[in-house]
C-alpha cells in the first residue's frame, strides 16, 4: 500500500493542465462518486454536483475564474495548458457552517482521488460569483461553494521549507517547478499532553 502521507504531498494545488489530454465525464462522475462516499455532517450530504466536461461551458467557466493571485507576473493558465474540466460544488443558500466543512471533506476527497490517477486540481474561490450561477442555470436555492479545475497535469508541484521570514507565498523556479512553503510540525503542535 502507498505511504498515504506521500499521497496528501503529492497532491498540490495544480495550476498548469495537458488540455490536449481531456478528461471525459466518467472521470468527472468517478471524482463525484469518491466525494459522495466520504464523510458528510449528520450525514445530511446536502452538497451537490455540476460536471462540466471540454467544451464552451468549461471555456466560459474558465474565463470566469482567477488563478494564483501570489504569482504577479502570471495571468493564469495560458491556452494548452486550462483545465479540461471543472466539478462546481453546490450547497444549500441557507447552508451553515456545518456545510462548509463538507465542501471541504468533498473537494479534498476529489483531490486526492485526482492525484492517484495522475490528474492536477485547482479549487479555486476566486470566481464571478455572480456570472457562474447564471452560466449553470443553477437552482434557486443553491449557491456556489467553490469551482474545482481538473485534468492531467502539467506541472511539477513540490512541498518547500518555510523561509526564515515566515512568508508562505508559493513560487515558481526558473525551470517552472511550482514550490509550496509549509511550516514544520513543531511550529504546528499546540501542545502533547
Amino acid at each position: 500500500m502507498a505511504d498515504f502521507r506521500a499521497s496528501v504531498e503529492a497532491a498540490r494545488t495544480c495550476r498548469r493542465f495537458e488540455e490536449d489530454k481531456p478528461l471525459d465525464m466518467a472521470d468527472l462522475e468517478w471524482l463525484v462518486e469518491c466525494a459522495r462516499v466520504a464523510p458528510s455532517a449528520r450525514n445530511a450530504q446536502v452538497l451537490r454536483f455540476t460536471l462540466v466536461g471540454q467544451g464552451p461551458t468549461c471555456r466560459e467557466l474558465f474565463s470566469l475564474t482567477r488563478w494564483a493571485g501570489a504569482l504577479k507576473d502570471w495571468g493564469g493558465p495560458h491556452p494548452g495548458e486550462r483545465p479540461t474540466a471543472f466539478i462546481v460544488i453546490l450547497m444549500p443558500e441557507d447552508g451553515n457552517h456545518v456545510v462548509c466543512f463538507d465542501v471541504g471533506i468533498a473537494a479534498q476527497t476529489m483531490q486526492l482521488a485526482a492525484s492517484s490517477r495522475g490528474w492536477g486540481c485547482c479549487m479555486i474561490q476566486s470566481f464571478d460569483h455572480t456570472a457562474v450561477p447564471k452560466l449553470l442555470d443553477m437552482p434557486s436555492d443553491m449557491k456556489v461553494a467553490l469551482v474545482v479545475g481538473f485534468g492531467v497535469a502539467r506541472e511539477v508541484r513540490k512541498i518547500a521549507p518555510m523561509p526564515a521570514d515566515g512568508s508562505f507565498t508559493y513560487w515558481r523556479d526558473a525551470q517552472g517547478v511550482h514550490h509550496v512553503p509549509k511550516r514544520a510540525l513543531s511550529e504546528l503542535v499546540a501542545a502533547r499532553y
